[in-house]
């Protein structure tokens, strides 16, 4: 690969440089580079001509006396230019049962590096161990890796933004869209030019715009380590690779790999160019009015266990970076990938903070999604704190304040804290909906009350903490898991081609068949799955809390039963756009609920219900639950047919609006005695997902009246839902 990088001057040479420029920063005379390390007794800047270059075209070694202050060394060197190449090297002491795997042979990548050069095109040989004894990480490499290294790139920040500012708009607006950047157009059946990148992303804008969502949650995009080196597919003998992106390796920096379709000259490209190319990303995405959430991965990075390579913070300074075991030597591992990050220490804290404010300021993100968010409240020897500084930090930081903030409060080390994770506004993945919900329809015995609880905005999670409903990310399926279409087609997971035996990926997943493991020809069963997707989605998107939909499943994307399928990047594993034009009905069911959604604000509301009258000239509560015999539900019995009934006004001089959603999950059809007190209009029946398209989902001004007012027949494992205005 061959770039259009800067050429460096004829003569060079360094200046003392400012320590609170974090990173490399370019001004019109020259770039200022600062990088911290404590424990380091020298740190040398190494300047290259070329991304494969197996040394440096120039190297200087910085002087404590006129380099460093504090724990901060700087140098200032006149005369480069944005896409200058650089790395860095730290002497120091190699002494692993003290913490410390100092190695000069190695170089390192900066960890305020806004853009690599090729991202971990070449990382695979930097993996290979050096050594060859029993006792590898005790071993002292002589091996230098400067050519199987992607370099760091100088970045100039200017972009024309056209008066572009993150939308960041309230969560009880948004409808979340799970997606992953290469996955979502990497096949040749998407409908782009630019496949599997930034680019073909913005392609996608009139299909999100048309599909309705607000919010973009793109799975990792930090540049991260793409190479799997202990597992082939045991079927097919390939190597494996870290599709999903929960490796990372420069926290700043946009993946390179997704600036560039797979066909494209990168000769025609400079360095930063995949910095250009998520803004322009971001841009396009918010003049549609569609806002960027990022996946982050502050938890661990792809440096590994004591056996893993020293990419950066490792051998920039590992006893400050990680949480370390007692003897020191070996890591202490809560995100179930070889180390965790020691978030809580200042250090941490502050880098964290300022990638979080990059992110946002300069690349006009708005919001972020927390991989493991619990390892963020542990201190250094992993216990949890009552109030973690950097989870505080966050929440309170004055250039985050409108920032969404997303926890998944659950980390591999068993911390749960779903319901009650700290740190004030932040929102979490509610996985006890996407259980409830599932297990509800899978028709499990005495879950009706744990769908009703769910569907109200799981009160019983984030009432008695001072958060509100839209706090709760509902979702059915999401990455991790089964996709919709595998829930409804697979009772067990089949993830044998990861390599593991099929241990891996979530045992549990609440899922059915109903009759034939995975596709079938079979017409009953195929009606039947459609009509529990419909109903999963029904149930989403009519539910109190913040939707997030995964990506596909409005049209029966499939990974063909593997519920954890991190390691593929293969065509199984990218969207199918065929599939579109095959499940339009799922397509056109889940744009129509998700514009009903949009119009009708009872379902977005901020508060938790009362059970009683919103207005005091009102004599009917904001909600009411009645079982099929419109009597009060026994909420600890076995039945399955549950009626909820909503009751809005917006104010009191507007007017009123009743719903009215039944549930039947059962495999008998039965009759429904239905409420009709206190209506402002006989209600009409607006979904039953029971009929075929497109009378699944009737347009409300054309919805019919029920023929007989008082009663209905719901059939099994159907959704209906009325509205009276």
């Amino acid at each position: 690969m061959s770039y259009r990088w800067s050429t460096l001057p004829r003569v060079l040479y360094i200046e003392p440089g400012n320590p609170q420029l974090p990173g490399a920063v370019p001004d019109p005379r020259g770039v200022n580079f600062s990088i911290f390390s404590r424990h380091a007794t020298c740190m040398i800047l190494c300047l290259y001509e070329a991304p494969d270059a197996d040394r440096p075209a120039a190297s200087f070694r910085l002087d404590p006396r006129r380099n460093k202050t504090g724990d901060i060394w700087h140098c200032y060197v006149p005369g480069l230019k944005p896409n200058t190449l650089y790395m860095w090297r730290a002497e120091g002491p190699f002494a692993p049962l003290e913490g410390h795997r100092y190695n000069p042979n190695k170089v390192l990548i900066d960890p305020y590096a806004k853009a690599l050069t090729d991202g971990s095109a070449n990382l695979c040989s930097a993996f290979a161990y050096d050594e060859h004894s029993p006792d590898r990480d005790l071993s002292f490499s002589e091996k230098q890796n400067d050519g199987c290294m992607p370099k760091c790139v100088v970045v100039d920040d200017a972009f024309d933004w056209e008066g572009d500012t993150p939308l960041n708009y309230p969560l009880k607006e948004c409808i979340i869209y799970e997606t992953h950047v290469r996955g979502l157009t990497r096949s040749p059946s998407a409908p782009v030019r630019h496949h599997g990148t930034y680019r073909g992303v913005t392609e996608m804008i009139e299909y999100f715009s048309k599909l309705g969502i607000t919010s973009l949650e793109l799975m990792p995009v930090q540049e991260f380590d793409s190479h799997e080196r202990f597992r082939s597919n045991p079927l097919t003998g390939e190597p494996l690779s870290n599709y999903w992106g929960y490796a990372p390796i420069a926290f700043f920096a946009p993946r390179t790999a997704y600036a560039f379709p797979d066909e494209v000259d990168h000769a025609r490209y400079e360095p930063s160019h995949p910095v250009k190319e998520f803004k322009y990303m971001v841009r396009e995405l918010h003049k549609a009015g569609i806002e960027v959430i990022l996946d982050v991965v502050f938890n661990h990075t792809a440096e590994g266990n004591e056996m893993g390579p020293t990419l950066s913070f490792r051998g920039i300074d590992n006893a400050i970076y990680y949480m370390l075991a007692p003897d020191r030597r070996h890591y202490l591992n809560y995100s179930g990938c070889g180390n965790t990050l020691n978030c809580n220490h200042p250090v941490l804290r502050t880098f964290i903070r300022e990638c979080l404010r990059y992110w946002v300021v300069t690349m006009h993100v708005d919001g972020f999604r927390f991989d493991l968010g619990s390892i963020l409240g542990r201190d250094s020897q992993g216990r949890l704190l009552e109030n973690p500084p950097v989870i505080e930090s966050i929440a309170e930081d004055p250039l985050l304040r409108n920032t969404k903030i997303i926890a998944e409060a659950w980390d591999a080390g068993g911390a749960y804290q779903v319901g009650s994770f700290p740190g004030g506004r932040w929102a979490e993945w509610n996985d006890r909906f996407r259980d409830d919900v599932r297990r509800y329809w899978r028709g499990d015995e005495g879950f009706t009350r744990h769908l009703a609880t769910r569907l109200s905005g799981s009160s019983d999670l984030y009432s008695g903490n001072g958060k509100k409903p839209f706090h709760s990310i509902n979702f059915i399926t999401s990455h991790d898991g089964f996709t919709l279409n595998d829930l409804v087609s697979y009772s067990q997971k089949h993830n044998e081609i990861n390599g593991e035996e099929n241990r891996d990926g979530q045992q549990e997943n609440y899922s059915s068949n109903y009759g034939v493991e995975g596709p079938t020809e079979n017409e009953f069963i195929e009606q039947t799955r459609n009509r529990q997707i419909k109903n999963f989605f029904a149930t989403l998107l009519l539910s109190i809390g913040t939707p997030m939909l995964l990506g596909g499943d409005e049209f029966r994307r499939t990974q063909q039963g593997n519920n954890n399928p991190y390691c593929h990047d293969k065509p199984f594993n990218w969207y199918d756009w065929s599939l579109l034009k095959r499940h339009r009905d799922i397509h056109r069911f889940v744009t129509l609920l998700i514009d009903f959604r949009k119009r009708h604000p009872a379902f977005r509301r901020e508060d938790f219900f009362r059970g009683e009258p919103e207005h005091h000239d009102w004599s009917i509560a904001d909600i009411l639950w009645y079982d099929e015999h419109g009597r009060p539900p026994d909420w600890m019995g076995s039945g399955k047919v549950l009626q909820a009934r909503l009751n809005y006004r917006e104010s009191e001089a507007a007017h009123s609006i009743s719903y009215l959603l039944i549930f039947n999950a059962g495999t008998e059809a039965c009759t429904v005695s239905v409420p009709v007190d206190h209506l402002p209009s006989p209600w009409r029946k607006v979904i039953d997902t029971s009929l075929p398209s497109p009378h699944d989902f009737e347009r409300e001004d054309e919805a019919p009246s029920l023929p007989d007012p008082q009663s209905l027949i719901i059939l099994p494992r159907t959704l209906i839902f009325l509205i009276a205005t």
